[in-house]
């Protein structure tokens, strides 16, 4: 499974054969090099046809420019060691036998697997990392009663998160949220956000978190996006705290450890406790 369409786009400079077939090889090689897990390498070869008088013919194998603008059939022919997976035919006659596209059929097998070796001796599957150029795309499951915590009042939260991280971030109603990035520590850190936003608090687990604000009777700890609490005076240390800044400042980050939520949801949290 992939988590993203792509368009392929082969810029041709020159070209004295079929560019479509040639397209298709080097899509399949690139996409392979950027670490895209495809089924089979694709290759593809274009067939022509000359036709003389009493029915004499000669079947074309990768034809060029001449043989296709004065040839009788332009037929391109794609696909992997295990079958077609691409047609294109284009003549200029009424009509052609049945027999003539068997043979170009089994020509263009032919060579179409002669290219596939090559291909296969150039890189023989997808590598196993993305290419760093790659978008990420990564899903993660919320619950569906935290989606509004996410979005926020007007948006406000998930275009913030947008703009710190530089991301995408799609949300679906089932609780699905689409996070894309070219790059994988952007794409990380929103969703870190996005976890910490609708993760809960919970007793007795211990946060890293940042002082927001100091009273003289403790200190406001953010332990998660939009969720602090509070440390007592008393829960600042082992000894003795006179006051609240001899032991920590705005801005300083702490190890707290949840002693306690009360009816209404305020966190009592403990410093010393993890000391």
């Amino acid at each position: 499974d992939f988590p993203y369409t792509i368009r392929l786009v082969s810029e041709v400079l020159s070209s004295y054969g079929s560019t479509s077939m040639a397209s298709a090889c080097a899509s399949a090689l690139s996409l392979m090099d950027a670490g895209v897990p495809i089924k089979a390498p694709v290759a593809g070869i274009a067939m022509g046809l000359v036709t003389g008088k009493d029915e004499a013919y000669v079947v074309l194998t990768d034809i060029v420019g001449v043989e296709d603008a004065y040839g009788d059939m332009d037929f391109k022919v794609a696909g992997t060691a295990r079958g077609l997976t691409a047609l294109q035919l284009d003549i200029k006659l009424q009509g052609i036998d049945y027999g003539i596209l068997a043979e170009a059929l089994s020509q263009a097998r032919e060579a179409r697997l002669e290219i596939l070796g090559k291909m296969d001796s150039a890189i023989s599957a997808s590598r196993s990392e993305l290419s760093p150029y790659a978008p990420r795309m990564y899903e993660v499951t919320i619950d569906q009663s935290k989606i509004g915590s996410v979005i926020g009042p007007g948006g406000r939260v998930i275009r913030s998160i947008i703009d710190e991280t530089k991301t995408t971030i799609d949300i679906r109603n089932d609780g699905t949220v689409i996070v894309g990035s070219p790059n994988e520590e952007a794409a990380q850190k929103a969703i870190k956000i996005i976890e910490g936003l609708t993760r809960e608090v919970e007793q007795g687990e211990v946060y890293t978190g940042k002082v927001t604000r100091l009273f003289n009777f403790g200190a406001m700890v953010a332990i998660l996006p939009g969720k602090e609490g509070l440390v007592h005076i008393s829960e600042l240390a082992n000894h003795h705290v006179p006051r609240v800044e001899d032991v920590v400042k705005v801005g300083d980050e702490v190890m707290v450890k949840v002693i306690g939520i009360d009816n209404s949801g305020r966190i009592n949290l403990s410093r010393k406790a993890v000391l």
